[in-house]
């Protein structure tokens, strides 16, 4: 009977093309405003870390001193409830030598010129990450070849490096380059390994500058800070003047500033409690040498509580996908006014069906199918005029190589055309077949 159904809705839509071309072109007009807008609140709203998001905590303390309440940074807690938005040097390499995580990193971004080979590429200067081994695995990176370095490589430290697609393909063409060296400053570095195309919406492990902005192009490790100075370029915040400080080995070793950005991955509850007891043993023994004056206090919060608390997602994008969705409604109903009188100019073929057997509910879903049928032909016009707005869009956003529309978002908009098609067609369907064909057929 579906068979039946759709073959008799086909015949339909062609008998008036230019009536069945308004009726597409409505749904396909919601479906592509509401699709575009979706996708871009589903880019900042899905899953940051699929699987992890519980389980990967941004650690901050409460450094300050007594007297000195925190109020620079993103934190958008009360003066009371504030908290330094990253650590102190000192207090991240003490942090490492906690044995509760499962994976831990300290990381920040400093800035070193690159030579290549002259032939290869002019020298450039690149924003490079410091962290851990931990750090790849604990937010997924994907590997193109190789994979990162080692925890035997992070204690040494060694000369190791890991590079993205980009740099692989400007500096080797795109080939396996694992083993190779590049110069980075006045060393050279093996290249551990290359990531693959990796572009997240939001740069995960540094949600304190330009969280849009895109993962930096090359990772080192962190404790080379030991035998290089490797200046900070992110941001740095403090609470106390410090006027002796005036070398590198002096700012790592006793200032105050905050500048590191600290991450750990705690698998359950249990783990997180236990390095929640951990920091507060910590805490209270800088407190014995005069730090850590204020009460006891620290954060431990996940990627999707941190977006949160610190309004990440842009505004007005909830509002945007609502709206769209409205105007999605809007086309839908606009044409149930067309869809009755088309369905109402056919009674005397319905009153015949009827005489001939058919009962009410044939012609109902006869007519349901028809709409249906509608809202999948505006659905796929509408989804292809999506994806043109959605690159679009992305041309003017810093992030927009994360806009794109996905499996969940092509079931979403498939869904919602659907939807857009019963609105459309429910009500003219059950007036068509609701007529009494008595009349009609005496009337013939």
């Amino acid at each position: 009977m579906f068979g039946y159904h759709l073959k008799t809705a086909l015949k339909s839509l062609r008998r008036n093309p230019i009536l069945t071309a308004l009726l597409i072109g409505g749904i396909a007009l919601g479906i592509c405003v509401s699709t575009a807008f979706v996708t871009l609140r589903h880019m900042y709203t899905q899953d940051p870390l699929p699987g992890k998001s519980d389980k990967v905590f941004y650690v901050r303390l409460d450094s300050r001193g007594k007297d000195s309440p925190f109020g620079g940074g993103i934190s958008s807690l009360s003066s009371n409830m504030a908290i330094p938005d990253q650590i102190t040097f000192r207090d991240a390499q003490n942090l490492l030598h906690s044995p509760v995580p499962v994976r831990q990193s300290a990381t920040y971004i400093t800035r070193v010129f690159v030579y290549p080979d002259p032939k290869v590429a002019r020298p450039f200067q690149p924003d490079i990450r410091l962290c851990s081994a931990d750090f790849f695995d604990m937010f997924k990176m994907p590997f193109q070849y190789g994979g990162p370095w080692t925890k035997a490589n992070d204690a040494k430290p060694d000369q190791v490096v890991v590079i993205d697609d980009a740099t692989n393909r400007k500096l080797f063409g795109g080939d396996n380059s694992v083993g190779k060296e590049i110069r980075i400053g006045t060393r050279q570095f093996k290249i551990a390994g290359v990531l693959a195309p990796w572009r997240p919406a939001l740069r995960l492990f540094d949600l304190t500058r330009n969280p849009a902005g895109a993962p930096e192009p090359l990772y080192i490790p962190f404790n080379l800070h030991n035998t290089i100075p490797y200046q900070s370029f992110g941001n740095n915040s403090g609470w106390k003047r410090q006027p002796d400080v005036t070398t590198y080995e002096q700012l790592i070793a006793t200032s105050e500033r905050t500048f590191i950005q600290y991450w750990v991955e705690l698998p359950d509850p249990k783990a997180v409690g236990a390095y929640g007891d951990w920091l507060t043993g910590y805490i209270n023994d800088q407190k014995k040498i005069g730090r850590f004056e204020r009460p006891v206090y620290y954060r431990l919060t996940t990627i999707p509580d941190l977006i949160q608390e610190w309004n990440l997602t842009p505004t007005g994008v909830r509002a945007m996908s609502v709206v769209s969705l409205l105007f999605l409604a809007v086309c839908s109903v606009n044409l149930v006014g067309i869809l009755l009188g088309k369905f109402l100019a056919r009674i005397p073929e319905v009153s015949v069906r009827r005489a001939l057997g058919a009962s009410r509910a044939d012609i109902f879903w006869q007519h349901v199918i028809e709409c249906e049928l509608i809202g999948v032909i505006g659905g796929i016009l509408g989804i292809a005029l999506s994806a043109g707005i959605l690159a679009l869009l992305a041309r003017f956003m810093q992030n927009g190589e994360a806009l794109r529309l996905d499996g969940e978002m092509l079931i979403t908009a498939t869904f919602l055309s659907l939807v857009a098609g019963a609105v459309a067609g429910v009500y003219p369907a059950w007036r068509a077949a609701s007529v009494a064909p008595a009349m009609q057929l005496k009337l013939q």
